[in-house]
């Protein structure tokens, strides 16, 4: 079976549109999403509108959350003191532009996705099982992949939320990748990322789409932060909130 993975769309349109494309022609058995399909981006409700369209299964993301628990903000400050403007920004700014334009209906759905979503030896999640905030980065080694999804006991884990794609083998039994984000690459490579598993073999795939179309659309958007967001898509990496809301 060839599945592929995408994840952090975050409200961006015009990536998945040009990742739709690039997968129909890999034409994969199924897709499955990561979770963070809106938050951040311009066109959220027609992010949920094209891969409700699609019919592809997928779980929920901490961004996705956030639309319907503000008392995580709490929670985020004292756990991460040091994020809290980007806290205050991410839960203070960007909800109520996003809700206004899902909707109940959109809202309901998202609400109603998984934690994990497993097809035979393959688990996706968004981040780590139980919590859908903290997830190993890149260069976490064997030990931590293996204490954090080790117990899952599926062949192969696929997760989102840190942007940054990687395939790593965590010794003989386990395989531990992420698909890098569609919407807000943060590796350096501005490129629209998914993951493609072939025989259980998960490899990166990179999409080109036309950036400054998506800048375009966020600046008319209306959205609370757009100077930020649309150089983070430029570069292909986070930009830290205090430098930008000066």
């Amino acid at each position: 079976m060839r599945i592929a993975v995408v994840s952090d769309v975050h409200g961006s349109l015009t990536p998945l549109e040009e990742v739709v494309g690039d997968i129909e022609r890999q034409a994969p058995d199924l897709v499955i999403c990561g979770g963070d399909l809106v938050l951040m981006g311009p066109q959220p409700a027609e992010v949920i509108d094209l891969v409700r369209e699609l019919g592809w299964p997928g779980v929920v993301g901490n961004t996705d959350e956030m639309l319907w628990r503000p008392e995580l903000r709490a929670v985020r400050l004292e756990q991460a003191p040091r994020l809290r403007a980007l806290t205050e920004v991410m839960f203070d700014r960007y909800p109520p532009f996003t809700s206004e334009r899902l909707g109940e209906e959109r809202l309901d759905w998202l609400r109603a996705l998984p934690e994990e979503h497993r097809v035979d030896e393959l688990c996706v999640l968004h981040a780590s099982p139980g919590d859908l905030w903290r997830a190993p980065m890149p260069d976490a080694d064997d030990d931590k992949l293996e204490r954090t999804y080790g117990g899952l006991g599926a062949r192969v884990v696929v997760y989102g939320h840190i942007h940054r794609p990687y395939v790593r083998e965590v010794g003989d039994a386990l395989v531990v990748a992420n698909s890098g984000s569609v919407g807000v690459p943060w590796d350096g490579d501005p490129r629209a990322s998914y993951l493609l598993i072939e025989d259980g073999r998960p490899r990166i795939v990179r999409v080109e789409y036309d950036i400054e179309r998506e800048v375009a659309l966020l600046e008319s958007s209306g959205h609370p932060d757009v100077p930020r967001l649309a150089e983070m898509r430029r570069r292909g990496r986070p930009l830290p909130v205090e430098e930008w809301s000066r």
